[in-house]
């Protein structure tokens, strides 16, 4: 299994928006093959961050969507207003270890 783990942080005040247009994205990615799962956390001690998790069978499923229209289709609900606190965006990959 291979894991992304995006975060960021907003700098306006725009991070309930952009927390409701994850809990009514459109599901664009769901059907990509390989793609297992997405998880959007934040934390409580700086709700201004946001963390995506998402899980795929295998890193080339990832990089395939990854450079993909539907990629970039996908993020287009979010706030145009929304600022980003510069040098906040962090991308990290992760192979599961154990479970």
């Amino acid at each position: 299994m291979f894991i992304s783990i995006s975060t960021f942080t907003i700098a306006n005040d725009t991070e309930e928006s952009v927390k409701e247009a994850f809990r009514n994205r459109p599901h664009m990615v769901d059907d990509a093959p390989g793609f297992l799962k997405l998880e959007v956390l934040s934390p409580q001690d700086n709700p201004k961050e946001i963390w995506l998790k998402t899980y795929w069978q295998d890193e080339e499923s990832f990089k395939t969507w990854y450079k993909s229209h539907q990629y970039h289709d996908a993020h287009k609900g979010i706030p145009k207003e929304t600022k980003l606190v510069p040098g906040s965006v962090r991308v990290r990959y992760f192979s599961l270890v154990g479970e």
